[in-house]
């Protein structure tokens, strides 16, 4: 199996307030979009994103009704806080602080419209990791 492209596909009550949202702050670009449908790209190595209007019938019958829940989209970057601080400069709510756990992921959440939680990762060295395959110099 080769994969040339990742989709997610998300079922939410308001494609364009999510559209909106991933555009104006996360960097997407819409490909596609008619009523109650949006693709979503980028140019980078995001997954891509199809949003669907809750009840749309080109979804089977069994997830007509169902709405994007349980889930959180990550994203793995470099320089969180800058991409911290210009999300709130730009009015977005952080719904979880930036904050480091003790595995070395440094991590922020923020929530789009619709209520699709969007993470945010950097991964951080603990400070009393060694390189492997050097022994430490003092």
């Amino acid at each position: 199996m080769r994969i040339s492209t990742s989709t997610l596909s998300l079922t939410v009550n308001d494609v364009d307030a999510s559209s909106d949202f991933f555009t104006t702050h996360l960097g997407y670009r819409q490909a596609m979009a008619a009523d109650g449908f949006a693709s979503l790209t980028r140019d980078d190595a995001a997954v891509d994103i199809v949003l669907l209007r809750r009840g749309t019938e080109v979804l089977p019958t069994e997830q007509r009704d169902q709405h994007a829940s349980g889930l959180i989209l990550a994203f793995t970057l470099t320089d969180l806080e800058t991409e911290e601080k210009r999300l709130r400069a730009e009015g977005v709510a952080i719904t979880m602080p930036l904050r480091e756990e003790p595995w070395g992921e440094r991590l922020f959440q923020i929530t789009d419209p619709n209520g699709i939680v969007i993470q945010f990762v950097e991964w951080a060295a603990p400070a009393d990791a060694l390189t492997p395959n050097r022994a430490p110099t003092h």
